[in-house]
């Protein structure tokens, strides 16, 4: 697998029941968990400093097409509810999505008539201009002009490291940080992360203003072990199909151990330190959430045949497919899959899985 992720990596692309934009149930549950702090930062921004054009970015957006249940629509209703209790005239804002640039963008823009259309619906008739613009690129990289942006938002990405991190090539067996990995390993993922961290927010610091906010939402962990069962356990059962699959020859033994994923999830110490540890940004609010593997009603009521296990399968193949193939080739995959939801199927059965989210609101400083 090349190591690069901006080489291979991209959510599933469509709009089918196995894409990304119609299987991603967890991602829309926790927007939904952090919609209260992600408006009420904008809304101080706002009340602040009223830029003449907000400018507005969701980095890691995906392919999920733009909606009133998107993180931007939110966004925009929280200034606009905002600048009628101002008093304050129409306001133009400056939208960037950003993903990598094998994201599938072309998804986003065909929903940007219907979603401007809403906005005016929903808005009214003194709602302003709102110019959306792709900005394709890595956000461990620079993105935007200096001192260009107001308010950034991104959820479900600071989790992907920027590349597999080196010197652990013997985490045979695993495929991520897991109970049994050597001390190394888990210290080169930390390491790693570390780095990306640090490039993201330090990128940041030269494009958003000073007073300018941010918040983030990342897979994290409330536990002091990095392997524990709440951040690494889905990658677990992904590395047990994996191996199942070795024995019975359908994979080989040596290209099944060399098969790492560049993920990790820290604990909101390890985040709130990092973050001081880099300076630019002052730490407002965390937020730690919770969230089951299985979906949620809303997700049941639009899927009523659809099993608890088949749809977290989905949802995890819509995030990984693209990391599998590149280093396996696509033959393997429906096999792959199938396998990961069987192991899925037991699990649910015993236990409730869940995934912890941890959220920080934070400020430019100067």
């Amino acid at each position: 697998m090349a190591t690069t992720l901006k080489q291979v990596f991209r959510m599933k692309e469509g709009t089918n029941e196995t894409s990304y934009a119609k299987a991603s149930y967890l991602q829309k549950e926790v927007l939904s968990l952090t919609k209260p702090l992600r408006e009420k930062a904008i809304r101080e921004f706002y009340y602040r400093e009223q830029p003449t054009t907000l400018c507005i970015a969701d980095l890691g957006c995906s392919s999920v097409e733009l909606s009133n249940l998107s993180p931007v629509f939110g966004l925009l209703e929280s200034v606009e509810n905002a600048r009628r209790e101002l008093g304050k005239g129409p306001q133009e804002y400056q939208i960037y999505l950003n993903d990598l640039p094998g994201n599938d963008f072309n998804t986003i823009f065909r929903s940007l008539g219907s979603f401007g259309e809403k906005l005016k619906q929903e808005m009214g008739d003194d709602f302003g201009h709102c110019f959306t613009n792709g900005a394709p690129g890595s956000f461990h990289e620079r993105l935007f002009p200096f001192n260009h942006m107001h308010f950034i938002h991104s959820s479900y990405g600071l989790h992907w490291l920027s590349k597999v991190p080196k010197g652990i090539e013997d985490n045979k067996g695993n495929i991520n940080i897991a109970q049994t990995s050597p001390p190394h390993v888990i210290k080169a993922y930390y390491e790693q992360f570390e780095r990306d961290l640090w490039s993201f927010l330090r990128c940041r610091s030269e494009e958003v203003v000073v007073g300018g906010m941010m918040v983030l939402t990342i897979v994290g962990r409330k536990t002091l072990e990095p392997y524990s069962r709440e951040s690494c356990y889905w990658w677990e059962i992904l590395a047990t199909a994996l191996k199942d699959m070795v024995v019975e020859g359908f994979i080989d033994e040596d290209k099944s151990n060399t098969f790492n994923t560049p993920f990790y999830a820290p604990s909101e110490a390890e985040l709130g330190f990092l973050v001081e540890k880099e300076g630019s940004f002052n730490l407002n609010q965390v937020q730690i959430s919770e969230v089951s593997w299985k979906p949620n009603e809303q997700h049941k009521n639009s899927h009523p045949f659809e099993s608890d296990h088949d749809a977290f399968t989905k949802c995890i193949r819509a995030v990984t497919e693209y990391l599998v193939t590149s280093h396996f080739g696509e033959s393997i995959v429906e096999e792959v899959y199938h396998r990961y939801k069987e192991f899925v199927k037991v699990s649910m059965g015993k236990e409730n899985n869940v995934f912890i989210s941890i959220t920080v609101s934070l400020t430019r400083n100067g």
